[in-house]
């Protein structure tokens, strides 16, 4: 079950955890590899090896290597860090751990296919020691997704907080002040405004983007494809109850339409989108990136708000992504790794460098408030300030996801099945489509 479940991720799925990431998914179609070596000047340095599957993460690990051997010059690092395609790498990491050798000290394993590691006896160094005195002032559901047994083996990249992205211009044409969408029956009823009043529609539903409308709106609401057991709860009255709301955005309401491409990460979309044919995008903070990249013409008419919630005083955000840092048991220097790991990602400044290096919003909310976030940068020049406030808002909001080995199978079944039969041509309706990949996954549990 194992080898179906990795076929399956690294085919299906790549496209979107690449993108849950900050990575391009052209990445992964290419043999071309990456590595920045920071202290091979400094003699006696210990030698550390991390992977990761994100070039752009190099420039997060190679800035704390440098700030480290300034700041412990008894203790200097030789950080070796290399940068592999995202099938090579966890494909290569988990032969590695299963065999016993041949495992970097440090890796990056994407959510998705975190919980291929934490099948039978772990092979991951646990870093409560670091991860408890700081819980207190983080999102601590990011990190129970790295968790197993009250061990916590992997420290996030960012928070992934699920926003709204409107287009201020179309909605101020429409007569929708945007501060008042509280409620998806609010977003219906602004959604009606925008297409009497506009040539656009209010949003776009995916057919390839559970992790832009499906998930996080049935996250908001408690449920995932799983429970906490690892039981297949797809066909759930909530999830059921979601997915026949996003059909009838586009049948019944007639607000929305099938997104361009397939996701609103598609070169499709963003020329839709830039042509101001859409008012909104659902996605986590880490798709501002997306805009700068790919639609820089819509700087200064995009602002963030939480996502409406189901009922007066509900949830308004989910956490969508990520990526989990972990030590291997194979390190030669497991002290020193965990150390320099944490002090990388779970320290004030380390926390700090992820919205400063990465454009991500730091799973220690206590930093959002630091004046390193908060001075100008490209994004605030682009959407405007209080961003953070925002975050702040719903920081309580964010729900852990649930993931099993068999989390690829689920995606593989909504994006292949499910959409096609509800969303695109409503040939079955969301409750037989969704039972009835359900029962595939749980059929395919069982071999």
């Amino acid at each position: 079950m194992m080898k179906k479940s990795l076929l399956v991720l690294l085919f299906g799925f790549l496209a979107i955890v690449l993108a849950a990431c900050g990575g391009d998914s052209e990445e992964a179609g290419t043999e071309a590899d990456e590595t920045a070596v920071v202290g091979d000047d400094i003699e006696g340095a210990t030698e550390l090896t991390l992977w990761t599957f994100v070039g752009q993460h190099m420039d997060l690990y190679t800035d704390a290597a440098e700030r480290w051997n300034e700041e412990n010059p008894d203790r200097p690092i030789k950080l070796n860090a290399e940068t592999y395609p995202f099938e090579q790498m966890h494909n290569n990491l988990l032969l590695a751990v299963q065999s016993g050798q041949g495992a970097p000290d440090m890796a990056d394993i994407e959510i998705g296919q975190f919980a291929n590691f934490l099948q039978g006896e772990v092979q991951l160094e646990p870093m409560n020691e670091y991860v408890e005195p700081v819980l207190d002032k983080a999102v601590t559901s990011r990190f129970e997704n790295y968790a197993k047994d009250g061990n916590y083996y992997g420290l996030p990249t960012h928070v992934g907080a699920t926003v709204m992205y409107y287009n201020t211009e179309i909605m101020d044409q429409a007569g929708v002040d945007i501060d008042s969408i509280k409620t998806w029956d609010d977003f219906v009823e602004a959604g009606k405004k925008v297409t009497e009043n506009t040539d656009a529609v209010m949003w776009n539903v995916g057919t390839d983007d559970w992790l832009m409308d499906m998930w996080p709106m049935i996250s908001q609401q408690g449920s995932d494809a799983f429970d906490e057991n690892g039981d297949v709860i797809l066909d759930n009255e909530t999830n059921i109850k979601t997915l026949q709301f996003l059909e009838d955005l586009i049948y019944k309401e007639k607000i929305a339409e099938i997104t361009p491409g397939g996701m609103n990460q598609s070169e499709e979309f963003y020329g839709y989108y830039s042509e101001g044919k859409s008012a909104s995008i659902l996605a986590p903070l880490w798709y501002m990136g997306r805009f700068l990249d790919n639609m820089p013409d819509l700087k200064g008419k995009i602002a963030i708000r939480p996502m409406p919630a189901w009922e007066e005083g509900g949830k308004r955000s989910a956490g969508m992504g990520g990526t989990g840092t972990v030590v291997t048991n194979q390190s030669e220097n497991t002290e020193l790794a965990k150390e320099f790991l944490a002090y990388a990602k779970l320290s004030e400044e380390g926390n700090i460098k992820l919205w400063t290096e990465l454009g991500f919003d730091p799973p220690r909310w206590d930093t959002w408030e630091s004046e390193e976030v908060r001075a100008d940068n490209k994004y605030y020049d682009y959407f405007g300030e209080g961003i953070f406030d925002m975050l702040l808002e719903i920081k309580d909001d964010i729900n852990p996801l649930n993931f099993t080995e068999n989390t690829p199978d689920i995606i593989s079944e909504y994006h292949t099945n499910v959409t096609q039969t509800t969303i695109r041509n409503q040939s079955q309706s969301p409750e037989e489509a969704l039972k009835q990949a359900a029962d595939v996954v749980r059929d395919q549990m069982k071999k």
